[in-house]
């Protein structure tokens, strides 16, 4: 076992999630990652110039596809499910499948998503394999919902979190290395170029978001940027 031990950093490619409101530019952000190939699972990128599978329609042509990029040679450096939020209904079929029913409320106390996770685990193993073997980052796209949010210090508010169940999101928030909200930065001034499309990478009463990164807390909604934020921050550690 004591052969067995890591010692020292070993950087391996990031882990993103980018959640936003509909057409503020989450497709096009992923596609400006290096060799983007798109996983998606949700009919939204013929307007996008991007390399693309096959528009899924079962969790199977997910499965497929990233079992692909694991085992077939290619270039592709960066992989973008586009969305998981819609993966999740992919995945919820299959569950009703097994348990042949019309809809996982259907399996009762909440045990359907409990059985969602099996999958779910399945698909975070399948991204962790290209991202160590072939060395490819992993980007998540999502659709942003707005949902009650308790706070002690904050009282009737709404807070911004990817539409997913909040077993899923859970689970994929442990998993990933940055939550990115993608948003307009409001000011006094009206007019679309007042207000530019930023990523919010810290969370607040207001947002989910995260970042194992020592990176700044609002970025322009700009794939350079924000890879450009994480390298400075590794090359900081590295040199501290």
């Amino acid at each position: 076992m004591l052969e067995t031990i890591i010692q020292g950093k070993k950087p391996e490619p990031p882990r993103l999630v980018l959640y936003g409101m509909e057409g503020i530019g989450k497709s096009t952000f992923g596609a400006a990652f290096p060799n983007a190939i798109f996983v998606q699972t949700e009919d939204g990128l013929g307007n996008v110039d991007c390399s693309r599978f096959p528009l899924c329609e079962r969790w199977e042509d997910v499965a497929r596809q990233l079992a692909a990029l694991k085992d077939e040679k290619h270039e592709f450096r960066t992989v973008v499910v586009d969305s998981v939020d819609w993966l999740e209904r992919l995945i919820w079929d299959r569950v009703c499948r097994d348990q042949k029913v019309d809809s996982i409320e259907a399996i009762g106390y909440g045990r359907g998503y409990t059985h969602a996770l099996t999958y779910w685990r399945q698909f975070l193993q399948a991204l962790d394999a290209l991202r160590r073997e072939k060395k490819m980052i992993v980007l998540l796209l999502a659709h942003a919902i707005a949902e009650d949010y308790a706070d002690p210090e904050v009282q009737g508010i709404k807070r911004f979190t990817p539409r997913l169940h909040k077993t899923a999101r859970s689970l994929i928030a442990e998993y990933v290395d940055l939550i990115l909200l993608a948003t307009r930065q409001f000011g006094a001034a009206n007019g679309e170029l007042n207000n530019p499309r930023i990523v919010r990478t810290e969370p607040s009463p207001y947002q989910v978001a995260k970042s194992r990164y020592s990176i700044p807390a609002v970025l322009p909604l700009d794939a350079s940027a924000v890879l450009n934020s994480i390298q400075n921050s590794l090359s900081e550690a590295n040199n501290g």
